[in-house]
């Protein structure tokens, strides 16, 4: 004590002596011990005339992911799905899984699935985002699998692989085990990067687990059943990082019905792929075009050549006029993909941008979560006098 009285008087008098600080050992023992925030986990459940099955389907999830909030949304429903799975919210059953606090019962007036997902993505916040049908063909015990490819290995979407497993034994309609094979094969040949780990296994799977920055960042634009496969074709073209994981697999129980029609929805799928290689890869697209104009050109050009280098006359106008069509149309669409192509790279750089912006956004909002609430409310106060001075 005697030293330190000394040195506070060896002090200049023009200075003033310094002041202690005192830290209130509860704030610092809160800022030390605060813990993590629990990531937040949404189920998104996609519902359109599937009465035999929501009740099921909620009450799976709800028991093999205890925390996950449950969001169905339903899209105009006529066989009372909706009000099936109210009535069931306000039994007894629901009460003992808390399902009147986890579980959100929505709406979607414009019809299809993409309708559906574009507005979930909109509308629910959350850390992981877990999407399934409502058919009750998945198992609520791989969710926890598709979850822990986002939360824990750093995926941007988790896809559950249903043709690796059962589906060629469970599904009973052959024609829809020809089209997933077919689309799945024309993705990973006109998309994907083509290194063996990261071929696509299950295009139309409707279970994958999103990460939030890949579900905030996504512009869905198709409207029905094609949506599966604009989702794998966006994470494709912009770089996402995917995983496989073989899932559990079952048909749909007895007396629920379908509303996949195999060909106008196939049609709608094969359409779709052929729209996003012109706007995703338009380099590819319209190089492919450039070179089927190109070969009737040279077909129809070299024989009227041949005959003007041996006789230095045209006898074969008509062929030579379409030639010189064929050839012009091949350079204009040469012309126009490595146009688009540099408008296109230009959009990804822009998206990463937006992506970035994203991150930062989420990092500060997690910071402020878990400061101590002294400092959330000091935080809160400096921002509202820096707001209120002139």
């Amino acid at each position: 004590m005697s030293t330190s009285t000394q040195d506070n008087n060896s002090l200049p008098q023009s200075q003033p002596t310094p002041k202690a600080i005192t830290v209130p050992v509860a704030a610092t023992a809160t800022a030390d011990n605060a813990a993590t925030p629990t990531p937040q986990v949404a189920v998104l459940i996609p519902c359109y005339n599937e009465v035999q099955t929501i009740v099921e389907v909620v009450q799976g999830f709800l028991q093999a992911l205890p925390t996950a909030a449950i969001y169905v949304y339903d899209n105009n429903s006529t066989d009372h799905s909706s009000e099936r799975l109210t009535s069931w919210l306000n039994s007894d059953a629901a009460t003992s899984l808390d399902a009147l606090t986890r579980v959100h019962l929505c709406t979607e007036n414009r019809q299809g699935k993409g309708n559906v997902v574009r507005t979930m993505f909109r509308e629910v916040e959350a850390d992981c985002y877990l999407m399934v049908d409502a058919d009750q063909t998945y198992d609520p015990h791989d969710a926890k699998l598709l979850i822990a490819g986002v939360l824990e290995q750093g995926y941007d979407m988790v896809i559950g692989d249903r043709l690796s497993s059962t589906y060629f034994t469970e599904n009973k309609r052959p024609f829809h085990n020809t089209g997933n094979v077919l689309v799945r094969s024309l993705i990973n040949l006109l998309f994907n990067r083509q290194r063996k780990e990261e071929l696509i296994t299950d295009i139309m799977t409707g279970y994958r687990a999103f990460s939030r920055e890949f579900v905030k960042g996504c512009v869905i634009l198709s409207k029905g059943f094609e949506i599966e496969t604009e989702l794998t074709v966006h994470a494709l073209s912009h770089n996402f990082k995917l995983l496989s994981l073989p899932i559990h697999y079952q048909d749909r129980p007895q007396g629920s019905v379908s509303k996949l029609n195999t060909f106008s929805d196939g049609f709608k799928v094969l359409l779709m792929i052929f729209n996003l290689l012109r706007s995703v890869r338009p380099l590819l697209f319209f190089s492919t075009a450039a070179g089927m104009c190109l070969v009737p050109a040279l077909l129809l050009l070299v024989p009227v050549l041949v005959n003007y280098f041996s006789t230095g006359l045209v006898p074969k106008l008509p062929s030579f006029v379409a030639s010189c069509v064929f050839l012009l149309l091949a350079v204009l669409s040469m012309f126009t993909g490595l146009i688009l192509d540099t408008l296109n790279v230009n959009q990804r750089k822009l998206y990463e941008m937006h992506l970035n912006d994203l991150s930062q956004l989420d990092r500060r909002k997690s910071q402020h979560a878990m400061l101590p609430a002294a400092q959330q409310a000091s935080t809160a106060h400096v921002e509202t006098s820096a707001k209120k001075r002139p």
